[in-house]
């Protein structure tokens, strides 16, 4: 087998994972989350961009004992379970903005004064960086590692409801519907992510942590893995600082797996505006036989800058894409609910034909690569001789797309067999109501191309934030800008 996952390069470590499983959707990854936490004997890190204590940490109508809110289940699990600490480390802007929102402030009041429970805040980014990493680790064995932070608005399920009761904000406040993932391992390979929480925990705080003693805990019942006894790569960013060296795991990941594809790349992703892979893509696309590219954003970004830094980016480079897509094998996609009102897609999933599993917290961007703080895993089913890893990568995949599309699976596997092409089963399958639509390139007025094709506000690394915006560019390399300058 051809070792493609490797550390030093792509990987930080590869480990093996008695259990290997994909969670999808808010309530079942609270539901996991929930369940592992309570079994909690020694110690429980929550790293995070975001928290937020108000929320249900749950869904309506739960059957344990546990109060309903995150921010008295937590509480609740310290008091319950005599030596267990809890330890929650959350981006600094983030935590500053969000901790003077309703009751939150009195949860960390509380929170601060219980001595078995520590919030602290992570500044150790550069400027206009972010920690963004997001794991959940529970008594160092298991640990969960995506997309999904303990806030407002993640909660929903697969159904993604038009009218969802469960779907509103602490203040009761209807929200929209959420798409999103996160892997759940065990063994080693939850081990390898529990240092990574721990340095970051270091490097932010200054206090080293020791590794959790406490027997291996079982895994949850109602989890099922995708995978068992798999070798699990563990792929990090961290940015150059002036007292850290940068590591670029997750960006070699990404082109190392664009580069190995044979048939269908399919990614969901929040964002696309990264340069680099970009430029992979474009390579790929022009082959007479490369892969088809099936990507998933949401219609916009989420927020008031994100839409004028990640979208105008979006336009400009899927704009020039096309012209280097002579065979028409890339496709881009927003999914939509029953009403046809946009889903948000916050998941950061990549799956390569029936062989590449990629998950974890970094996006199709500049800042994920090399200015924000991330953590990825990843798979390579070629290491199971049964064949039945690559299967289940492929059930994932159709599985994903059959939520996307309001069918049964069986229908999604069916109409790929019968078409050859992912692309053309899903525009087999596609229709009124709950589906894919495909990305249309809005219009730009000139400051917003301006912004995009200098990367004003989705810097290339750090280094970037203090160039000239003559030196930046989404088009330098062999990428052409769509008006052809």
């Amino acid at each position: 087998m051809n070792e493609i996952l490797t550390p030093g390069r792509n990987a930080w470590r590869v480990e093996e994972a008695d259990n290997v499983a994909v969670i999808i959707d808010a309530e079942d990854y609270f539901h996991a989350a929930r369940d592992a936490m309570m079994r909690a004997r020694h110690s429980i890190m929550m790293v995070g961009w975001d928290f937020d204590a108000r929320i249900r940490f749950d869904s309506p109508g739960h059957s344990d004992d546990g109060p309903d809110r995150l921010g008295d289940f937590v509480l609740w699990l310290v008091d319950r379970t005599p030596g267990l600490e809890i330890r929650l480390l959350q981006w600094n802007s983030g935590m500053m903005k969000n901790w003077f929102r309703g009751t939150n402030a009195w949860y960390l009041a509380r929170w601060k004064m219980h001595k078995r429970i520590t919030a602290r805040m992570d500044g150790m980014h550069p400027p206009a960086g972010s920690h963004h990493q997001k794991l959940l680790i529970v008594d160092d064995s298991l640990a969960f590692c995506g997309g999904i932070d303990m806030t407002v608005k993640r909660w929903d399920t697969r159904a993604h409801a038009d009218d969802e009761p469960g779907r509103v904000s602490p203040s009761g406040r209807k929200l929209e519907p959420w798409h999103d993932c996160a892997a759940l391992v065990d063994g080693p390979a939850a081990k390898a992510l529990a240092e990574v929480g721990r340095r970051r925990w270091q490097r932010a705080t200054g206090e080293t942590l020791e590794a959790a003693t406490t027997p291996a805990l079982d895994w949850p019942d109602r989890v099922r893995p995708l995978a068992r006894h798999a070798r699990v790569a563990v792929s990090r960013s961290r940015p150059e600082m002036t007292d850290q060296t940068p590591v670029r795991e997750i960006e070699a990941l990404y082109l190392d797996l664009i580069a190995q594809a044979k048939r269908v790349i399919y990614a969901e992703s929040q964002y696309f505006a990264s340069r680099r892979i970009a430029v992979a893509l474009s390579r790929r696309l022009e082959e007479p036989d490369g892969p088809e590219v099936v990507i998933l954003n949401p219609h916009t970004a989420d927020g008031w800058l994100e839409p004028l830094a990640m979208d105008t980016a979006r336009a400009r480079l899927i704009q020039s894409l096309r012209q280097h897509d002579p065979h028409g094998r890339l496709a881009v996609y927003h999914p939509v609910t029953a009403a046809e009102k946009p889903i948000y897609v916050h998941a950061k999933l990549m799956i390569v034909d029936d062989r590449f599993l990629r998950i974890g917290s970094s996006n199709f961007n500049n800042r994920s690569m090399r200015l924000d703080s991330e953590c990825d895993v990843a798979l390579d089913a070629a290491q199971d001789a049964s064949g039945d890893m690559r299967r289940a990568l492929m059930a994932l995949r159709d599985d994903l797309l059959a939520e996307h599309l309001g069918c049964d699976a069986a229908r999604v596997t069916a109409e790929i067999a019968r078409h050859g092409s992912v692309i053309a089963a899903i525009e087999a399958l596609r229709g009124p109501g709950r589906s894919l639509v495909p990305y249309e390139v809005p219009d730009l007025n000139a400051v917003e191309e301006w912004l995009a094709d200098n990367e004003i506000l989705d810097p290339d690394g750090p280094e970037e934030m203090f160039e000239a915006p003559g030196k930046r560019g989404l088009f330098r390399g062999r990428l052409r800008s769509p008006a052809g300058d």
